[in-house]
C-alpha cells in the first residue's frame, strides 16, 4: 500500500477517534464522579441489602461490570474504576498496591458505604483487596480472590515469564500509539474483542460497553504499563499481609492461565501454569477459614469465563462470615 494512502488512512482513524472521544465526554458515565482530592475516580452502585460488596478488577481490566446484575441480589455492590481506568482521572502517584488502597479508602469513606465490605478481587485486584484487609480489618468481613497473586511466587518468577512480562510491556506500549490513533477503536468496531474472546459474546452491548470503552484510550494502556512495571513493588508491600486469621477466604482457581490454542504455543504455558500453582497453595495459608473453588472450564479471565463461580463463593464467604460473627460475639 503506498505511504499517501497509509498516511491518509492513519488520518481518517484518528479524526473518527478525536470526535468519538468528544463525543463520549459529553456523555454522563453510570454512577458518580468521586473527588478525592486532586483528581475524581469513578464508582458505580447497585443492588440492595445489608451486605457491601466491593470489586476490584485484573489490571487493565473492567470485567466487574460483568457481574454486577449476577451479584445484586446479594447485596449492595460497589464498583470503581482504578485511577487511569474508564471514567476515572489518571493518579499522579505510583500504581502500586499500596496507594491503590489509599485510594480506594477515601472513595469508600467520600461514597459513604457502609462497612463491613466483603472485598472481590481478580488477578491484580487480589492484591489491593488483601492489603486492604490487612490494613482495615474492622471494615472487611470477607475476602474472594479470583485466580489471584502471591507475592512469594510472583517476586521469584523464572526468567521466561519475567520475558513474558517485559513482552506484555512492550504491546501495551505499542497499544498506547494504536489507541491514540484510533486503531483499538476500529478492532473494537470490527468485533475483534469477542473473536480474541469468544466468551464476550454471551454478554449484552449495554455491559460490554464498560468494559470494552477504556481500551480505546490511550490512558488506560499507560496505567496498564504503570501497573506492570511496579508489580514487584506492590508484591513487596504484600509481605506484610500474609496471616489474615479467621477472615473468611474464597479462592478461585482457573483451569489454566492462558486456554491452549496456535496463540498460547508462543507463551510459556507450562510455567505459567507451574507458578500458578505455587500461587494457589499460598493462597490457601493466608486464613484458616478458606476454600478452593475450582473454575474448571476457565482461562485466567474467570469473571469473564465462569460468572457463576464468583457467585458461588461470594455466597459461601456470605455464609461463613455469619458464622464467623457469631463465634466472636460468643
Amino acid at each position: 500500500m503506498p505511504l499517501q494512502i497509509q498516511a491518509l488512512l492513519l488520518a481518517i482513524t484518528t479524526i473518527y477517534q478525536i470526535i468519538v472521544c468528544l463525543i463520549e465526554n459529553r456523555t454522563s458515565p453510570p454512577g458518580q464522579r468521586i473527588d478525592i482530592g486532586s483528581y475524581t475516580l469513578h464508582l458505580q452502585t447497585m443492588g440492595t441489602g445489608q451486605q457491601t460488596i466491593v470489586l476490584d478488577h485484573s489490571l487493565g481490566g473492567l470485567e466487574g461490570y460483568l457481574l454486577l446484575n449476577k451479584l445484586a441480589p446479594l447485596g449492595r455492590i460497589y464498583i470503581y474504576d482504578r485511577a487511569g481506568y474508564g471514567w476515572s482521572d489518571h493518579s499522579p502517584y505510583p500504581r502500586t498496591s499500596d496507594q491503590v488502597v489509599k485510594e480506594l479508602d477515601l472513595l469508600l469513606t467520600h461514597a459513604k458505604a457502609e462497612p463491613p465490605y466483603l472485598l472481590v478481587g481478580d488477578s491484580f485486584g487480589s492484591y489491593n483487596m488483601r492489603l486492604y484487609a490487612h490494613r482495615f480489618p474492622a471494615k472487611v468481613s470477607g475476602l474472594v480472590l479470583t485466580d489471584g497473586l502471591h507475592e512469594r511466587a510472583m517476586l521469584n518468577m523464572p526468567l521466561q515469564l519475567k520475558a513474558l512480562k517485559l513482552f506484555f510491556i512492550s504491546g501495551f506500549l505499542m497499544s498506547i500509539v494504536g489507541s491514540a490513533f484510533g486503531i483499538i477503536r476500529l478492532l473494537r468496531l470490527c468485533q475483534v474483542f469477542k473473536l480474541v474472546k469468544p466468551a464476550l459474546r454471551k454478554y449484552p452491548p449495554a455491559e460490554l460497553m464498560h468494559v470494552t470503552r477504556s481500551f480505546c484510550r490511550p490512558k488506560h494502556w499507560i496505567t496498564m504499563c504503570r501497573e506492570l512495571w511496579n508489580l514487584d513493588q506492590s508484591g513487596r508491600q504484600l509481605r506484610v499481609a500474609e496471616n489474615l486469621g479467621t477472615l473468611p477466604l474464597a479462592s478461585i482457581k482457573s483451569q489454566s492461565f492462558f486456554k491452549p490454542s496456535l496463540l498460547t504455543r508462543l507463551t510459556p504455558l507450562r510455567s505459567a501454569n507451574r507458578l500458578r500453582d505455587k500461587i494457589h497453595i499460598d493462597l490457601m495459608q493466608l486464613s484458616s477459614v478458606s476454600k478452593q473453588f475450582p473454575a474448571s472450564n476457565s482461562s485466567h479471565f474467570v469473571w469473564v469465563d465462569e460468572p457463576e463461580v464468583m457467585v458461588a463463593a461470594v455466597k459461601w464467604v456470605l455464609a461463613n462470615q455469619s458464622k464467623n460473627s457469631k463465634e466472636h460475639d460468643d
